[in-house]
């Protein structure tokens, strides 16, 4: 089975900041030249993640708080304390917990998602960054 990679870049800021990638995955598909299979979104950052939601603006906002409370910012992480001058221990235990790939199906060059699926890239680190995602596309 043939295979095609290609690599975008985002631009981040931080905190929480989810960006809508659908869309450009989509696009670089169609010209994959492959018309059914499956396509893996991964991110090569560990303070990120890929994933699946809903995206509208009551999930990103309940999104952002679900993770302060689960995994809140706190000086005394050990990444921190061991890594002077860190601060974003809670934003590698954040990308641990929700990792860093999804695999979507593909049928007539188009991902098979839900109406209402949308694939973002959740980016937990305390400052700006760009962002490196990978699509691995295998299919026929």
């Amino acid at each position: 089975m043939p295979v095609v990679t290609e690599q975008m870049q985002y631009k981040m800021k931080g905190g929480t900041h989810i960006e809508n990638i659908t869309q450009p995955i989509q696009e670089t598909l169609k010209v994959s030249g492959l018309q059914a299979g499956t396509v893996t979104v991964f991110v090569k950052h560990t303070t990120a993640s890929i994933m699946i939601i809903e995206d509208e603006p009551g999930i990103r906002g309940d999104t952002t708080r679900l993770w302060d409370q689960l995994i809140p910012s706190n000086p005394d992480w050990l990444h921190n304390t061991h890594n002077p001058g860190e601060d974003n221990g809670h934003s590698h235990l954040r990308g641990q917990l929700q990792g860093a790939f999804v695999t979507i199906p593909f049928v007539n060059y188009t991902l098979t998602l839900g109406t209402w699926q949308q694939v973002v890239l959740i980016d937990f680190d305390t400052r700006a960054r760009t962002r490196d995602v990978v699509l691995q596309m295998i299919g026929e």
